[in-house]
């Protein structure tokens, strides 16, 4: 387990949310942060502060990715025409290992991101173990033949906690998923309010 993964829980605790909607979620039972400093009452964020927040709980929802990829992310939703902040959610929705998440063929995001590491899933069927791989419109990811019987992914089909989005037709009998288009910030099933908005002002400021 890498230490990204085993510290996914103080990701919710340190934003005091329970960014992913899991029954688990230790802000369920105490709101407080984590570590011996964590039930200090909270002083009001600054702007920056508020920004920094809404930027470490998007990429926190993510994997809790690298700042690197991140920022190159936000970048390239830059460059394009239209709302950055719907172009950025759309760039984060088209990798594989958040199409397999929302597929529900895994429990978590960090899951998903070892899933495809370890070269359970094909797109259009060609093997591709790059979690930061970028699917197309019409895409169909599948899972291997030799991983379908795996029960970490039959558990994870049946769970209740959240659905598959419109935006991903998933057929858990096949064990495919086709990405059908590309989402709109309100399109995604986020269990908490994310602000893309404040996303873009913290990296036109820093």
């Amino acid at each position: 387990m890498t230490k990204r993964t085993s510290a996914k829980y103080k990701i919710d605790r340190r934003m005091g949310e329970n960014i992913w909607g899991r029954a688990k979620s230790p802000v369920n039972r105490r709101e407080y942060g984590p570590g011996q400093h964590g039930q200090r009452r909270k002083g009001k964020l600054s702007d920056f502060g508020i920004q920094l927040r809404a930027k470490q709980k998007l990429k926190g929802y993510y994997g809790d990715m690298t700042e690197k990829q991140f920022r190159r992310i936000f970048a390239e939703a830059e460059r394009q025409r239209g709302d950055t902040g719907e172009l950025l959610v759309g760039l984060l929705e088209r990798r594989l290992d958040t199409v397999v998440y929302r597929a529900k063929f895994v429990p978590t995001i960090f899951a998903a991101r070892q899933f495809v590491n370890h070269g359970h899933v094909t797109v259009n069927g060609q093997r591709v173990n790059i979690p930061s791989y970028r699917v197309k419109e019409g895409d169909v990811v599948e899972v291997r033949e030799k991983s379908k019987q795996m029960a970490a992914l039959l558990e994870a089909t049946q769970l209740s906690e959240r659905d598959v989005p419109d935006y991903i037709e998933a057929d858990h009998s096949k064990m495919t998923a086709t990405f059908v288009r590309i989402p709109g910030l309100g399109d995604v099933p986020y269990p908490v309010v994310m602000e893309p908005h404040l996303v873009i002002e913290f990296y036109a400021q820093n």
